[in-house]
């Protein structure tokens, strides 16, 4: 059937589970009975689940519901059949998302998740890629923190550079200014599987640990590492490590390569997150090194679980890009989102990519909200999930 004929204009699959439910609230919140509205369905292994959370957030009780199983193929074949858009939270997508991808490629059928397992997705691209360019099927990895408001941070702030300096930016920074969330049991379990696929598939090693794992064909230059913690001058803080750089700089760097690399050939980006001055500062930069031995405690959160209602609205982010100019001019961008970002936000961002995969023109292959949306999906976030994009000086 063809895709502006099918019955549904997305399906949220995975929508009994922590993230998928708050997805299809998203949707009910701010498509509920409005004209015009996307005509949405909510997907997943336990039709009785289904019913029960169709009913617990208040969705129309004529909201139709399908059956589909990752371990069922032709479950999630038919599936995509019926709809021009996915949007999937059934991860870790390396132990759950291979015959939903291929599905989706096979029908033409686009695709959004919140993958940051960064191993996984290159395999997508060297399997899938061009067969979704012949189907058209647009298959949208990292719709999410991973790796939407650095993603689209860099792409506006080279807008900005681009206006003010007649030209690019060969360097960005990206620096966490701040943050407050949670991690759930799903990111979690997506790390354990990371780590259980390289020991398995020590090729993967080399994937994670290049900035362009993400880009085949192409090896840009030399990029700063993120790694050691140091001051910063310009900014007046110290810089520490920044646990989703290796996922979130690996998209920043398939997005120019997949628009032909507007952003230059040369383009340098790194991100870490700011602490404070003088010798707190420090002390808080180094500690965070520690930190990440074991990011999660001696007790991590099991899959399904994540933060309370009051610890998502009381979240927020908030990341500052810092352009150079080899002339040493600079300039400064800001993004910031309400909400926790792993989830509040993030359940937002999914759900407008769904929306905006809708109008879009782009060919179809497997990218990043940047190369296939850009500033659509940016006006989209500003108006219905509360990130801020806007110069600063």
């Amino acid at each position: 059937m063809a895709r502006e004929t099918r019955e549904f204009d997305i399906i949220v699959y995975g929508a009994t589970g922590y993230t998928g439910r708050l997805v299809a609230e998203h949707f009910v919140r701010e498509y509920g009975g409005k004209a015009g509205g996307p005509k949405w369905a909510m997907a997943g292994r336990s039709l009785s689940k289904l019913e029960e959370v169709r009913g617990e957030i208040g969705a129309p009780a004529d909201t139709p519901l399908l059956v589909a199983n990752a371990d069922d193929p032709a479950s999630l074949a038919a599936m995509c059949a019926r709809t021009r858009v996915v949007l999937t939270t059934v991860g870790p997508y390396q132990l759950y998302g291979d015959a939903l991808v291929e599905a989706c490629v096979a029908t033409g059928t686009d695709y959004a998740d919140l993958c940051g397992e960064p191993g996984w997705m290159r395999q997508k691209i060297d399997q899938h890629h061009e067969a979704a360019k012949a189907s058209g099927a647009r298959i949208c990895f990292s719709s999410g923190f991973d790796s939407i408001p650095f993603d689209l941070g860099v792409l506006m702030t080279q807008k900005e550079a681009q206006a003010r300096f007649g030209k690019p930016a060969p360097r960005i920074r990206g620096r966490v200014r701040g943050m407050s969330g949670t991690a759930s049991g799903g990111t979690v379990a997506s790390m354990t599987a990371t780590m259980k696929a390289v020991a398995k598939n020590p090729s993967l090693i080399k994937v994670l640990q290049s900035p362009f794992g993400l880009t085949p064909g192409f090896e840009g230059p030399d990029q700063p590492s993120g790694m050691v913690p140091h001051y910063e001058e310009d900014l007046g803080k110290w810089a520490a490590p920044f646990i989703m750089a290796t996922i979130n700089t690996k998209n920043v760097h398939r997005t120019n390569f997949l628009l032909g690399h507007p952003y230059g050939a040369d383009f340098q980006y790194d991100e870490m997150m700011l602490t404070s001055p003088g010798d707190a500062g420090k002390a808080a930069a180094h500690a965070v090194m520690d930190m990440l031995k074991n990011p999660f405690g001696a007790k991590p959160p099991a899959p399904g679980e994540g933060p309370t209602k009051e610890q998502r609205e009381n979240g927020y982010y908030d990341v500052l890009f810092v352009a150079e100019m080899p002339d040493g001019r600079s300039l400064h961008y800001g993004v910031k989102g309400r909400y926790d970002p792993g989830y509040g936000s993030t359940s937002r961002m999914l759900a407008e990519t769904g929306i905006a995969l809708l109008a879009c023109d782009r060919p179809g292959g497997v990218g990043t909200p940047g190369a296939f949306l850009g500033e659509a999906l940016v006006e989209r976030l500003q108006e219905h999930a509360e990130i801020a994009f806007t110069p600063e000086d």
